[in-house]
């Protein structure tokens, strides 16, 4: 089996490859640098050929919901377009939890992201993860002001990128699903919680205030917006172990 994957030095992408190549398959890494371009369609097709499963673990260079909406719709069109071409037989995006039911920011992006999937005569695979560790951390960076650090109020189940990987690689080597797996934490969290956990652990210990306008992704959410459904694939890595490693 040949499996190509399009960002794969991206904070996931090479994670992605090497859980692959852990089940003895054959993972090729394309990006920007190998002289892929998926914004621009370059090198897709030789990229693609011989290829037999897509993962695309690409990300847009912004939260913002034009750019990323711009970002995912081309790319992944491009990346659909030259997998199509070349007889792939499974095409793997990684999605969000929510995208199907937050209808802004980078949520609708990765919305219309899927939709493209979903209508593509390729088969097709959608994992939708909780946030990553690394971007509740951005979160809480981005939601400092000067009386504090201000966090929606949300209910999280937040992943580590090795689990979300694993993930991935599981399904890229399996049957096509048709659907979608969400992939989450092991533990339900509080937002306010892991920010003062997180603020603590950088000897920076400070107020926390749990703000319900205060944007997650570009969108302001519910507090159980990003909770994933009973069937789930869990991880392992709980925050705390997430923090004790970084």
């Amino acid at each position: 089996m040949r499996v190509v994957v399009a960002g794969a030095t991206g904070l996931i992408g090479s994670r992605t490859v090497a859980r692959i190549r852990d089940h003895g398959v054959e993972a090729v890494p394309v990006s920007r640098a190998a002289g892929v371009d998926v914004n621009t369609g370059q090198g897709l097709d030789q990229a693609l050929r011989a290829a037999e499963v897509v993962v695309d673990v690409t990300d847009a260079p912004s939260r913002r919901q034009e750019a990323s909406t711009a970002f995912f719709t081309t790319a992944t069109g491009n990346l659909l377009k030259a997998a199509a071409a070349a007889g792939v037989e499974h095409y793997v995006a990684l999605s969000v939890v929510g995208a199907d039911r937050v209808g802004s920011g980078y949520f609708r992006a990765k919305a219309a992201q899927e939709d493209l999937v979903r209508h593509t005569t390729v088969p097709y695979s959608v994992v939708r993860a909780t946030p990553f560790y690394e971007s509740v951390v951005a979160a809480v960076t981005a939601g400092a002001r000067p009386d504090g650090v201000h966090v929606p109020p949300l209910l999280l189940r937040p992943v580590s990128t090795d689990d979300v990987a694993t993930a991935v690689a599981h399904v890229a080597v399996d049957l096509p699903r048709f659907g979608v797996l969400e992939v989450a934490g092991p533990e339900e969290l509080r937002f306010e919680d892991v920010t003062a956990e997180l603020l603590t652990s950088r000897g920076r210990p400070g107020p926390v205030i749990a703000d319900a306008q205060s944007p997650f992704f570009g969108a302001v959410l519910q507090e159980r917006a990003l909770l994933p459904g009973p069937d789930a694939h869990v991880g392992h890595q709980t925050f705390a172990q997430w923090l004790k490693n970084r």
